[in-house]
């Protein structure tokens, strides 16, 4: 089987996707910044204790923010209109320059993709976003190097459903992540 038949057949894999919250470490002035980023690659691994496993690539902004600060939410998207919108600035990189071939000038932005969304912040500092149908907050326990990416598993501290809905995944939005 070629890459190329390989490539295929993962993106047919259905996966939720996610805005994964975290909190970068403070500043000289001590004011510290949140950020988001989409994962797919999310889910539950334990009962008792509850666990999650989320999946970062090795050079993540927000795998750095929770290897220093331990905490992270999980923000679970509807299959909507409005939450499609939401998403959008998700799906760019924190770093321009992660992506090949992008122009100078925009390969030097850095993005915060919650500026100018609603969102609240959880007791460790995570944010929530306003539209979500549903969150749970973590606490990182183990970072697990498996090839480009990490995988940290995490305790459930925290969560709630804000509304009944449909979830967003991959097959609602025709986006795939699969290398």
């Amino acid at each position: 089987m070629t890459e190329e038949n390989l490539q295929r057949v993962m993106h047919e894999m259905p996966y939720g996707l996610y805005i994964i919250g975290s909190k970068e470490a403070g500043t000289g002035d001590g004011e510290a910044r949140v950020n988001g980023m989409m994962a797919d690659w999310v889910m539950q691994v334990s009962f008792d204790p509850r666990l999650v496993a989320v999946s970062f690539e090795n050079d993540s902004h927000t795998l750095g923010n929770v290897r220093e600060h331990r905490f992270f939410t999980a923000n679970l998207l509807s299959a909507d209109k409005e939450s499609m919108e939401l998403a959008r600035p998700f799906a760019q990189p924190y770093a321009g320059s992660k992506v090949e071939g992008r122009p100078a000038a925009e390969s030097e932005k850095v993005h915060y993709k919650l500026d100018g969304l609603p969102y609240h912040l959880t007791a460790k500092g995570c944010p929530v976003l306003s539209g979500a149908m549903a969150w749970f907050e973590c606490q990182a326990e183990q970072f697990l190097e498996i090839g480009d990416h990490t995988l940290v598993v995490g305790r459930v501290l925290d969560g709630a459903v804000a509304r009944q809905a449909e979830p967003m995944t991959s097959t609602y939005t025709g986006w795939t992540y699969s290398g």
